[in-house]
């Protein structure tokens, strides 16, 4: 049998062996396999990638995010030594726009050490490349290496890719849903034959009443208690920026991203990007668990409008021709808009902190109950 890719032969022999996978663990080997994983062996972005992230949008992004950390560098009592931190930072575009906005303030540029967590060796050249010029700079593979100290935490695009855990509810209760295989070696999804002990307790009030079949995702809260802990002891703040939605619900949104379009996430295991969206109450929960403050969520949209985008981007298109100051207003209108290819209502920005930042610009302190 010809595999259309390598990592499928390699999940066909794990089902052969053991039996149906987690969805979690399908997703982990599709991500993050030594050998065969999307994250460890490409550069997916860009046109010539299979998605788009803000930073490649426009610049305005990153600038602002500069800006954004220095008001939390402020609100810290401008200590003598920040932590920049990155997670996920793709090819450096962000990190590089963001200082670029932070060389108008010097004692805030001196006292910057940039950290960038990656663990995709493909990304890292290009990071390096990227921010050639920057001084104080260091990779790590998780955020447990960055030092001890005052921080300032970015993460777009992040929460997304971190395996979730998928529940179907049954008769019998609810089961953990699985990734099987038939007769012919192609991948399904099943579910465990016996329901998880009381995970209905568990459940968040929306979910209770969910119908037979529905789907319930959930992501563990390490990542999130750990980026919250940190804020909490060491002062300063994170800022999240994601697709997903700001109610715990139910519903399947696991995915498969290829070539800037939807694929099946089953087909081509390893060769296309798998996501599901990120529920933003679970993250604000399990923050507030450890003791750190959430501001938020909000809008992307309305977050950039806040910090600014428009002014801006009406300061950029002064000086630009008419051919670039098009490509500017169609940057700010992905960026902000809530229509067909905006990223305005879809993507989320939420922010934590240590308790005692009580405002956070751009962000309210709860999300409008209109909001979806």
């Amino acid at each position: 049998m010809t595999e259309p890719t390598p990592l499928l032969g390699e999940i066909r022999k794990l089902i052969k062996s053991a039996g149906p996978m987690p969805v979690w663990r399908y997703m982990e080997l599709c991500l993050m396999h030594p050998d065969h994983g999307y994250y460890l062996s490409r550069d997916p972005l860009g046109r010539e990638g299979d998605f788009t992230t803000a930073p490649e949008v426009s610049q305005m992004f990153g600038e602002l995010l500069g800006l954004w950390s220095a008001s939390i560098w402020r609100a810290i009592g401008s200590p003598p030594e920040l932590r920049l931190i990155e997670l996920g930072p793709g090819r450096g575009t962000m990190m590089a726009d963001a200082l670029r906005a932070l060389r108008v303030l010097p004692p805030l540029y001196q006292a910057i050490s940039v950290h960038l967590v990656e663990v995709n060796p493909v990304l890292r050249e290009k990071q390096r490349a990227t921010l050639s010029g920057v001084r104080n700079i260091s990779w790590h593979d998780t955020i447990d290496d960055v030092p001890e100290g005052p921080a300032v935490i970015l993460a777009n695009e992040y929460f997304d890719v971190l395996p979730i855990h998928q529940m179907v509810r049954k008769e019998t209760g609810w089961h953990e849903r699985t990734v099987g295989m038939d007769a012919n070696g192609n991948l399904y999804f099943a579910a465990a034959p016996d329901p998880t002990p009381r995970f209905d307790v568990l459940l968040p009030p929306l979910v209770r009443a969910a119908p037979l079949g529905a789907v319930f995702e959930w992501r563990p809260d390490n990542e999130i208690m750990k980026i919250a802990s940190r804020v909490r002891d060491q002062d300063g703040a994170a800022l999240l920026i994601d697709y997903g939605h700001l109610r715990s619900d139910a519903g399947d949104t696991f995915q498969a991203i290829a070539r800037h379009s939807f694929a099946d996430p089953l087909k081509t295991p390893g060769q296309a990007d798998v996501t599901a969206h990120v529920d933003f109450q679970a993250l604000s929960r399990a923050a507030e668990d450890v003791g750190a403050r959430v501001h938020g969520p909000v809008t992307q949209g309305d977050f950039l409008k806040r910090l600014g985008v428009e002014a801006r981007a009406a300061g950029l298109m002064a000086k630009a021709t008419p051919e670039v100051s098009a490509d500017i207003a169609g940057a700010l209108k992905r960026l902000t808009d809530s229509g067909r290819g905006g990223m305005g209502s879809m993507f989320k920005a939420m922010a934590v902190s240590e308790p005692r930042i009580t405002a956070i610009a751009g962000l309210s302190d709860k999300p409008d109950d209109d909001e979806e």
